[in-house]
């Protein structure tokens, strides 16, 4: 950084303005030849200039900074990536913080002699850190889709990020506002069903990313009497379902995915069924990633379900193993994936080769195995068990490497049963050779298992798919 930005808490607020103003237009503004795109950000960031004086001087009541905020966010919708990532940039750096008071409270933090002045010190370092970055992002509350605008602005930080690092702060503060305001304790819990309003079934159909949902019919199936659906919604974004779970209410845990999303599939009873299946979870705003409350959702749907059908004994999930394929695929090429005896001697017979030339990958990359009986058959044991060690064994960064299933484990879920071809769809075959896994919610078991797995990573799992490890 320059030597004039390390003065630049001796600058008024509207100097500080114009100051990053001009370093950015000069960064962006090649002089003598410059392209219609430069023009295009120079005019972008004068307009946001003043703006910008506007705020820091409060010109005007509420409804005049409504309008600015209005203007300020129509403005960076209108741009492009690279336009957005220099207004990031100028919000980043006009409104930092004052570097002399950080260093004033820095200094009395490291000179305090005592309980008191310590507390005193804490007290200004905290003020001194409310940073008007925070302040100028929290104006756009004042809009009716401004926590929207915001959680949207979060995904252009996030993909800024990796050619921006000066974003980091700023990004940081963001996700303290929306941390915050998408509290758990702030969110309404709501069942959606055929009757809903068009808007959010369309929503759901737009996000729905496990299984997606191929037509009005399909989203009626999903929405029939012996299913639920429920969604977390934020009061300031009312139209938009924050994630979602999709429910099948059945006796038993069916094998099959295909089962379950059968448009021509029997409707049942709900009042008999003695299982709930959570066969989609989809989190709907990327804008939010990170920002976890997946598992107050089926925690709060488990016990809705158990208060409206009392029978309901089994509460499990039908989920998907994206990652999968590719980890086999991998694991393969590099030879970690020996086959046993038995199982290569099968797969030797079913393709009419010698046990000690068979390979799964020679196996799988015929077109036609998965309809093949006896090809499939050799096939579903030795991939049973290295789906059991891809769920507990495989970690990265000591976790799970499966996303889903890193999810389920926080949650207190235990791994219950493992499903041979249950997903034969083009995606199911391509994620994860057709391999489904069921977690299982015991109410009276998954914060026992949330603390191990938290404090020590172990994962719970049931004798039958332990035994796939021997």
């Amino acid at each position: 950084m320059e030597r004039a930005a390390d003065n630049m808490s001796s600058f008024t607020a509207l100097e500080r303005i114009r100051y990053w103003w001009r370093r950015l237009a000069t960064a962006v503004l090649p002089g003598h030849g410059e392209s219609e795109a430069d023009r295009a950000r120079a005019r972008l960031l004068a307009q946001l200039e003043e703006l910008f004086e506007d705020y820091r001087a409060q010109r005007g009541g509420e409804f005049s900074a409504r309008t600015r905020a209005e203007r300020i966010a129509a403005i960076y919708r209108a741009a492009d990536l690279d336009q957005r990532a220099a207004v990031l940039n100028l919000i980043t750096h006009v409104f930092a913080p004052d570097r002399d008071e950080l260093d004033r409270a820095l200094g009395a933090m490291q000179s305090a002699a005592s309980d008191a002045e310590l507390s005193r010190a804490e007290a200004q370092l905290r003020t001194a850190l409310d940073a008007p970055r925070a302040h100028f992002l929290t104006q756009f509350n004042l809009l009716p889709d401004g926590v929207k605008f915001l959680v949207d602005l979060r995904i252009d930080l996030l993909g800024l990020l990796p050619r921006e690092p000066s974003l980091e702060v700023l990004k940081v503060e963001l996700d303290g506002l929306l941390t915050n305001w998408f509290d758990p304790g702030f969110l309404e819990l709501k069942r959606i069903s055929w009757q809903s309003p068009a808007l959010i079934l369309e929503k759901l159909m737009g996000y729905e990313a496990v299984h997606p949902i191929e037509s009005w019919d399909d989203l009626r199936n999903r929405l029939d009497t012996d299913r639920r659906c429920y969604a977390f919604f934020h009061p300031r974004m009312p139209n938009e379902p924050l994630i979602f779970v999709e429910i099948a209410l059945l006796k038993g845990v069916p094998a099959s995915v295909q089962l379950l999303l059968d448009q021509n599939a029997p409707v049942h009873d709900p009042q008999t069924a003695d299982t709930a299946i959570f066969y989609s979870i989809s989190n709907t705003q990327r804008g939010l990633r990170g920002i976890s409350f997946g598992n107050l959702l089926l925690k709060r749907v488990i016990e809705d379900l158990r208060r409206d059908l009392p029978q309901l004994k089994v509460f499990a999930t039908l989920s998907p193993l994206s990652g999968f394929r590719t980890w086999l695929d991998q694991a393969e090429a590099e030879g970690t994936v020996p086959l046993a005896t038995a199982d290569a001697a099968r797969l030797a017979q079913a393709l009419g080769a010698d046990a000690h030339e068979v390979t799964l990958a020679a196996a799988l990359t015929r077109p036609d195995w998965a309809s093949d009986a006896r090809l499939s058959e050799a096939l579903r044991a030795p991939l049973e068990k290295l789906c059991a060690r891809y769920l507990l064994k495989e970690k990265s960064g000591g976790q799970p490497l499966d996303p889903v299933a890193n999810f389920h484990f926080n949650n207190g879920a235990r791994v219950n049963r493992l499903f041979w071809l249950a997903d034969t769809s083009a995606r199911g075959i391509h994620q994860s050779y057709g391999m489904m896994v069921s977690y299982r919610y015991d109410p009276d078991e998954v914060d026992k298992n949330h603390e191990r797995f938290l404090h020590s990573g172990q994962i719970a799992a049931s004798s039958r798919v332990l035994r796939l490890l021997d």
